[in-house]
């Protein structure tokens, strides 16, 4: 494998890693959330990350390295607080509001990764079509976010109406 490869799959198995943890906390959230429909999208969600992570992999084989296959330790320590969190608190806002801090944390990472110009122009085009789908459920979920927030303060008896 060539240098410019080496730098080219530590890239991308970095974003491979995100997106893992990414679904697994999409998974979590599913199984957290009371709304049936909350968890069916987070579950859509969690299986499209899962495809991007595929669609990753693939390109770092192509380029010669071995894939990652598994999430980050801190994540796996944020979804066991999204845990104790949600069991607390038992609402979606708070699901909803743990996710969409990791969807904060993924699109900075696909965003350091587009700026990086040690990366390879047709690994930046991988990273700019998987990025697409990253940011649109990033934007989803910041706005499913802000909708449940202000649902809780229009429902909240002290809100002025």
């Amino acid at each position: 494998m060539s240098a410019g490869n080496s730098h080219d799959v530590k890239v991308l198995n970095g974003l491979v890693e995100g997106l893992i943890d990414s679904a697994d906390g999409y998974r979590e959230a599913a199984a957290e959330a009371a709304d049936p429909g909350h968890s069916d999208w987070f579950e859509a969600r969690a299986a499209e990350r899962r495809r991007l992570a595929d669609d990753l992999r693939a390109a770092v084989r192509e380029r010669g390295g071995s894939p990652e296959e598994e999430g980050s330790i801190l994540a796996k320590a944020q979804r066991a607080f999204m845990d104790v969190k949600a069991a607390l608190l038992r609402d979606d806002a708070s699901v909803v509001g743990s996710v969409e801090s990791g969807e904060d944390h993924l699109k900075g990472r696909f965003e350091r990764a587009l700026a990086d110009a040690g990366l390879s122009a047709t690994t930046k085009e991988t990273v700019r079509r998987a990025y697409a789908e990253v940011k649109a459920g990033h934007d989803q979920m910041s706005a499913l976010k802000h909708s449940l927030e202000a649902q809780r303060d229009a429902d909240n008896p002290l809100y002025p109406k």
